[in-house]
């Protein structure tokens, strides 16, 4: 045990943003038969826009969205509130896997950030939405070597607008921690926010427009019925025109799509608020989110009551890919954590945790999202998100919207709509695979950021992490 285990000692076992008093009551479940233009299947961030999204493009649709448990319970409602821009799991990414699209993926993005903005203030959604950008940080020389190198060249290629480079001196002075060498600054392309609250929102906002939501109401089965989609549910069943699936992390209705994702477990602390003093002696007068530049990463940002969110490091991948309840809480994780928050900020040293917790994440082997059709174009469906899917999930849901319209748009056009990643192999290949690659990683943040041949291969292969 290290010696910050102490500040663990009042944490609950339970998501921060879920425990809330203003916490909206679950609608009850769906009993009998529905039926309706557009069935919803999933009642996070992905169902949510996608119901919203469709009654705003046709408010005559009928609309119905099922969930299985409470709207924004799993993903949406545990992670660190990050809102990107990017819909390629970060420009890196993005611009190794489609270059020649990248200009246009990330204008797509930003403007995807900018009808989100708009959606909340619309809505009046009260998910304190901050648009402070993320800070980059380097805590090593060689990630500092890496940040310069790096924005040298996407302000070649004409991607930096908004972008600062910032030296030791200069990323201290937004947030001082005494690991801090370097950082670039996103000034635009995130916001903040509480993650929880924008699903509630986005929930009342659908009803407020007439969509139907059912929630403690598990989809079972999807079938064709007639010229449309049947599901059924425990207590009934649902006949629609069409349907879109928002479960990301959960198997899919769709089998043959099953194989592109797998569950990788995330977590994070949130301390207790921060007096003046505290906050004082860390800075973060601009509120950005930040993350480090290692492989095994950190992401962390400041709440609404100043608290620090700290998460991030650890990616456990279960074997089998099961999805289950006694993986979201980890000690061992959640000591590991608290050890290296007060390696960043020592000067917080008494400070104490009130939350600890996990979820999962579903990912796929490209790391951002991969779209497809089912039933002859009657079913869409978006997964394998990877993080990001606070911002980008919109983007999905207009694109899950545009392939059942049977529409020709520019989202749809987009090689990375078109094509979908390689899947992961079956166990026990799959597991050895990510673990391998897992320690790879590892021993790379200790040796200069040096890929070792396995981690080459997999970037020769197009499966490359540099996130």
């Amino acid at each position: 045990m290290n010696r910050w285990t102490k500040s663990l000692a009042d944490a609950r076992p339970a998501a921060y943003w879920l425990d809330d008093p203003g916490r909206p009551e679950p609608r009850p479940a769906l009993t009998g038969t529905e039926t309706c233009d557009l069935l919803v299947v999933g009642g996070g961030y992905s169902g949510l826009w996608t119901a919203l999204i469709a009654k705003e493009r046709d408010p005559g649709r009928d609309v119905v969205l099922v969930e299985g448990r409470e709207v924004g319970w799993a993903a949406s409602g545990r992670n660190g509130g990050f809102c990107a821009a990017s819909l390629t799991h970060g420009l890196a990414n993005g611009l190794t896997r489609w270059p020649d699209e990248i200009h246009r993926l990330e204008r797509l993005g930003a403007r995807n950030l900018d009808a989100i903005e708009e959606a909340v203030a619309r809505h009046a959604i009260d998910c304190a939405f901050e648009r402070t950008g993320e800070l980059d940080v380097a805590t090593e020389p060689y990630q500092a070597r890496e940040l310069r190198d790096w924005y040298q060249e996407i302000d070649r290629r004409g991607l930096a607008d908004g972008v600062d480079l910032l030296d030791t001196e200069a990323v201290r002075a937004q947030v001082d921690s005494p690991t801090f060498l370097a950082g670039l600054w996103d000034r635009r392309g995130v916001a903040m926010l509480h993650p929880a609250k924008l699903a509630w929102g986005l929930k009342r906002a659908c009803l407020d427009l007439g969509v139907r939501v059912y929630e403690h109401t598990p989809a079972l089965t999807l079938r064709p019925y007639g010229a449309g989609m049947s599901v059924r549910t425990p207590y009934g069943q649902i006949r629609a025109r069409t349907a879109a699936l928002g479960t990301n992390v959960f198997p899919s209705l769709v089998k043959r799509a099953r194989a592109y994702t797998v569950p990788v477990y995330d977590y994070a602390l949130m301390t207790e608020p921060l007096t003046d003093g505290q906050l004082a002696s860390v800075g973060w007068k601009n509120r950005q989110g930040l993350s480090d530049s290692a492989n095994r990463f950190h992401y962390f940002r400041l709440t609404a009551d100043h608290r620090i969110l700290w998460g991030g490091y650890d990616a456990v991948y279960p074997y089998g890919g099961r999805v289950r309840a006694e993986y979201d809480d980890r000690p061992q994780t959640y000591a590991k954590l608290a050890d290296h928050f007060f390696t960043c900020f020592p000067q917080l040293e008494g400070v104490r945790f009130t939350h600890a917790w996990g979820g999962a994440i579903d990912t796929c082997s490209r790391f951002s999202a991969f779209y497809g059709t089912a039933h002859r174009g009657r079913v869409a469906y978006a997964a394998g998100f990877t993080g990001l899917g606070v911002g980008a999930t919109r983007f999905g849901a207009e694109v899950m919207l545009d392939l059942l319209a049977g529409e020709r748009t520019e989202r749809t056009e987009l090689e990375m709509v078109r094509k979908k990643p390689l899947p992961f192999p079956p166990e026990p290949f799959a597991w050895t695979g990510i673990a391998f690659t897992k320690w790879s990683l590892a021993r790379a943040d200790t040796h200069d950021g040096h890929r070792n041949l396995w981690l080459r291969t997999l970037d020769r292969l197009g499966l490359g992490f540099d996130s």
